[in-house]
């Protein structure tokens, strides 16, 4: 399969174009600096600069033949949300997407990608306590749930090109690098972690395993598309999470984060903490995904390097 891959050099996108290769499938990325993207992921994928996402199209070149694209380009949601920040985080989406998918409509239908996988975020279904959600559920009003309902929808125009899409509504990435679970370490791993805000709230995690699992599963699968909730069958509370990883970790996991704290340190984005969604991966069970890490502590033992758990 010959497939275009957008935000290939983030943490998601590097582990994707990885085992696209090992597959042997043909990989192009589009980077805003084509020469770093070849150096960092390899001289066997082919890269083409598209410096700015937001204001104009990919190049034509770089979607001509393709089988498939996946797109995951997006600024980085983990930061202080400023008016400014929002926005940015609002176009790096909505405006890119938009880009992507008119670019789309000007190559002639033969040579068009049949499928789009597009990223989305858990956060569509907005502050839902323990309501099990899946793909059915509606978007909720907030700043995360309101931009993931416009970035999907620019997605989807490509169904009217006759595009295959699916969009990922993505929980919280474990990995060794990257993403929340990076940010949370330094504290669990000096004994100073623990439940954020009554640890009530759910998390819908997902290992980045199968994050890569389930997007190449999406490509080869006709009957996937519109809205699949990437997550773990199992969503965790925050206070089931912070206790298996302080197990995973041998450190103490009981000191609570008073929400007002986290507010203090975040802002607005703290809400992604103090708040959560139990979403469920109801379409990718029913089409047969089979998920490579299932269970909360072996996710994270294998996120963090651990080779055990405190027994």
């Amino acid at each position: 399969m010959r497939v275009a891959v957008t935000g290939a050099t983030g943490t998601i996108g590097r582990a994707l174009v990885g085992a696209l290769k090992e597959r042997g499938d043909d990989v192009t990325v589009l980077s805003r600096d084509a020469e770093r993207a070849k150096g960092a992921l390899g001289g066997d994928v082919e890269a083409f600069a598209w410096p700015d996402p937001k204001g104009s199209p990919p190049p034509a070149g770089a979607l001509r033949g393709r089988d498939a694209v996946v797109h995951l380009l997006g600024e980085q949601i983990a930061q202080r949300w400023t008016d400014d920040a929002k926005q940015e985080i609002r176009d790096s989406r909505v405006l890119a997407t938009r880009n992507l998918v008119s670019a789309l409509a000007e190559l002639p239908e033969g040579e068009r990608p049949g499928v789009l996988v597009s990223q989305s975020g858990a956060g569509w279904y907005g502050h839902r306590g323990d309501e099990r959600l899946d793909e059915s559920a509606p978007a909720g009003d907030d700043f995360l749930a309101q931009l993931s309902a416009d970035w999907e929808a620019e997605a989807r125009r490509a169904e009217e090109l006759g595009v295959r899409v699916a969009v990922n509504r993505t929980g919280m990435v474990l990995s060794e690098s990257g993403g929340a679970l990076e940010k949370m370490l330094p504290f669990f791993k000096a004994g100073i972690g623990g439940p954020v805000a009554g640890g009530r709230q759910y998390v819908p995690w997902v290992h980045l395993d199968d994050v890569v699992g389930a997007i190449l599963f999406e490509l080869d699968t006709d009957a996937a598309g519109g809205p699949m909730n990437l997550t773990a069958p199992e969503p965790a509370t925050n206070r089931a999470l912070s206790k298996a990883l302080g197990r995973v970790l041998r450190r103490p996991a009981f000191a609570p984060v008073p929400a007002l704290a986290v507010r203090a340190l975040y802002g607005e984005m703290a809400e992604i903490v103090t708040t959560g969604q139990r979403a469920v991966p109801a379409r990718l069970t029913e089409l047969g995904y089979r998920f490579r890490q299932p269970e909360l502590e072996q996710a994270l033992r294998d996120a963090t390097g651990s080779t055990r758990a405190e027994s």
